[in-house]
C-alpha cells in the first residue's frame, strides 16, 4: 500500500458517517434527558457517544502500521475498557438523598449511550439505531405503563406556588396537592417583592401526573402563579 494512503487508512467517509451517526444518535438520547431537566444531558450524552464510537475506530484502524508477523492484536480490548470506564461516569451520577436513591436512569442511560456509540463506531448502525428506538419505548412508553401499574415508580416534582397573602391560602394549597395524592416531602416559604403576595416551593413525590396538580392548583381563588420547576424519576 503506498505510503500516502497508508496514513488516511481507516480515516475515510465511511468512518466520518460511523462518528456522525453515534453523535446523532447520542444526541437524541440526551435530548430526551436535557427536556427531562436530569443530569447528563444533550451534551453529555452527545460526548459519551461520539467519544465511544472513536475509541472503537482507533481500536479497529489505530495500530495498523505495526501489525506484522510477529504482532497482533486484539481489537475488542479496547472496547471492553470502555465499558469499565463508562461504569465510573456513571457511578458519579447516582445520588442517595432521605433513603430514596436517584440517577440511577440517568446513569444507565450513559452507558446505553456509550454503548450506542460503541456499535456505530463498530459499524452497526442497525442495532445502533435499534436501541435508540427502544430507548425512547423505555423512557417514555414504560413510563406511561408504570403509572397504570400497582406501585408504579413514584416522581419528585418542584412546584413554586405564588398567591396572596393573608387568606389562609396555604392550608388550601397543602390539601389539594396531597388531596390529589401527592407526599409533601419539604415547603419553603417566602415573601415576594410586591408585599402582598407570598411564594412557597413544595418538593413533591409521587405517581400522578405533573401537570394535573399545577392545574389544579392554579385554579385556587388567589393563587397568582404556578410553575414546575422539575421531573425527576425515582429510579
Amino acid at each position: 500500500m503506498p505510503q500516502s494512503m497508508s496514513v488516511f487508512a481507516g480515516q475515510g467517509w465511511l468512518q466520518v458517517g460511523e462518528l456522525v451517526l453515534a453523535f446523532a444518535l447520542s444526541a437524541l438520547v440526551g435530548l430526551e434527558r436535557q427536556l427531562r431537566r436530569h443530569s447528563a444531558g444533550l451534551r453529555t450524552q452527545a460526548i459519551v457517544g461520539t467519544s465511544a464510537a472513536l475509541f472503537v475506530l482507533v481500536s479497529k484502524y489505530g495500530f495498523g502500521d505495526v501489525l506484522g508477523e510477529h504482532v497482533t492484536l486484539d481489537p475488542s480490548r479496547v472496547a471492553a475498557q470502555v465499558v469499565s470506564g463508562i461504569g465510573f461516569l456513571g457511578a458519579g451520577l447516582i445520588l442517595t438523598r432521605r433513603g430514596a436513591v436517584r440517577g440511577l436512569t440517568t446513569a444507565a442511560s450513559v452507558w446505553e449511550t456509550a454503548a450506542i456509540g460503541m456499535a456505530a463506531g463498530a459499524g452497526l448502525w442497525v442495532l445502533a439505531v435499534a436501541v435508540t428506538v427502544l430507548h425512547f419505548v423505555i423512557t417514555f412508553g414504560f413510563q406511561l405503563l408504570g403509572r397504570h401499574l400497582p406501585g408504579g415508580a413514584d416522581a419528585q416534582i418542584q412546584v413554586k406556588v405564588v398567591y396572596d397573602d393573608g387568606r389562609g391560602l396555604l392550608r388550601r394549597v397543602l390539601a389539594t396537592v396531597t388531596g390529589d395524592g401527592w407526599s409533601v416531602q419539604r415547603a419553603e416559604q417566602r415573601g415576594e417583592h410586591t408585599g402582598d403576595t407570598v411564594s412557597v416551593t413544595l418538593e413533591l413525590e409521587g405517581a400522578r401526573d405533573p401537570q394535573r396538580i399545577v392545574a389544579e392548583l392554579s385554579a385556587i381563588d388567589g393563587v397568582r402563579d404556578v410553575q414546575l420547576f422539575r421531573e425527576n424519576e425515582l429510579e
